[in-house]
């Protein structure tokens, strides 16, 4: 009864608010800091942006917006999958569109200058060693530049967004299933916006606009390999590091995910150069620049995903492997902090439901309609949420207003 009592005092309290709770965006002068940073950050983003297809020809602007108007309609089906695995505890929709923005606005103009930058210096040694562009061909510079520049500088800027989430609202990541679908948002709204970028830059080389070999082979695996999977990695390691109770894990983790995402980015990028090194030793060198074929969708998609899920198989283990884990926590700490409300918060008819919640299975509480029903256990995970950690800050916060008492 005394922890019921503390955590109604809390919740009644007019300047509780669930989504900022550990945030220090709750201290004014910090909150106005951090809120002119972001702006900033969100200024210099919007002018890389505006600079790109300010520098694009009215064709190419054209091509560019109708491969992005694609790339959102392909980007429906990931974000579906995200929105499901984040169905017990479901966050606003604003945060979703939040870190699937910064992936694909913020995050790929913060790389852009720096893998331009990169490439620039890798073409310029090129240009020095001319035996390289004979062993590797007319695209030796992107070849080289590409795994090393890109993996770095892009997993950076995305994993940052996730960071941002985690030190604002650490409220709303809770677990490593919190941290891969924040992670996937990032990393699929980065590839959204690359894969426009992409078509558009092949359409500017070769006069065909390669709508199906960029389109489907970026959104291979459903949009859910890639990009999304090298983030949504780093954002489970996150998560991983909330859930734990070991203090060498907690600083592990984090370096460990964003290694993880490097490496199978790096490994991604570096295909092409294998290929070519590989032709180079059986003495098949490359000749003249040749546009890629001009494939259809489903060709792409096909190949894509066949090539993705050979070289990405123990990545692609590892975040199925996190999902699991992070179910099977959600749904244990569900059950046990519920069981006290049973009668107050919840029937016992919805708590045996809960019980038999399973990992593709969503509870329905019978006689209500489907939106109330899904409201409602939506709520049922932050009640429990609420048991087993607000209370706890609220008896810290009391018993040092005690101290502070004695002390004056």
């Amino acid at each position: 009864m005394r922890r019921a009592a503390e955590d109604t005092a809390m919740l009644s309290d007019p300047y509780y608010d669930p989504l900022l709770t550990g945030s220090p965006l709750r201290r004014r002068g910090v909150c106005k800091v951090i809120s002119a940073a972001l702006l900033a950050v969100l200024a210099f983003a919007t002018l890389i942006q505006l600079s790109v297809v300010a520098s694009m020809r009215p064709d190419i602007a054209g091509v560019f917006i109708k491969a992005l108007m694609l790339s959102s309609l392909l980007a429906v089906v990931p974000l579906a999958v995200l929105w499901f695995l984040d169905r017990r505890e479901r966050e606003t929709p604003w945060l979703f569109a939040a870190a699937f923005l910064w992936g694909g606005c913020i995050a790929t103009a913060l790389a852009l200058p720096f893998n331009t930058a990169f490439f620039t210096l890798v073409d310029a040694w090129v240009t020095q060693h001319p035996a390289i562009t004979l062993i590797l061909g007319p695209n030796a510079a992107m070849m080289l530049a590409a795994p090393i520049s890109a993996p770095v500088v892009e997993e950076i800027a995305k994993a940052s967004g996730v960071l941002v989430i985690f030190w604002l609202l650490r409220a709303e990541f809770d677990n490593m299933r919190d941290g891969l679908v924040y992670g996937g948002l990032v990393g699929l709204g980065f590839n959204w916006s690359e894969a426009a970028l992409y078509v558009a830059q092949g359409y500017a080389e070769s006069g065909v606009a390669p709508y199906g070999a960029q389109l489907g082979a970026r959104f291979a695996l459903f949009g859910l390999g890639g990009h999304a999977m090298f983030t949504g990695l780093f954002g489970a390691s996150l998560g991983l590091a909330i859930q734990t109770r070991h203090r060498w894990l907690r600083i592990l983790a984090p370096v460990v995910g964003i290694a993880l995402a490097i490496a199978a980015h790096m490994l991604n990028n570096a295909l092409p150069l294998v290929v070519a090194l590989a032709g180079a030793a059986a003495g098949e060198y490359p000749g003249e620049y040749e546009p890629p074929a001009d494939i259809g969708f489903l060709d792409g998609f096909v190949s894509g995903s066949l090539t993705q899920f050979a070289i990405f198989l123990p990545f692609l283990l590892i975040a199925v492997l996190a999902l699991w884990r992070s179910g099977v926590w959600e749904r244990r700490v569900i059950r046990e902090e519920l069981a006290g409300e049973v009668g107050r918060a919840v029937s016992l008819a919805e708590y045996q439901e809960i019980v038999r919640d399973r990992i593709f299975r969503t509870r329905r509480v019978k006689g209500m309609g489907r939106r109330g029903s899904a409201a409602l256990v939506n709520a049922l995970p932050s009640i429990s949420t609420i048991r087993s950690s607000c209370s706890v800050r609220f008896v810290r916060t009391r018993r040092c207003s005690a101290c502070a008492r004695r002390r004056s």
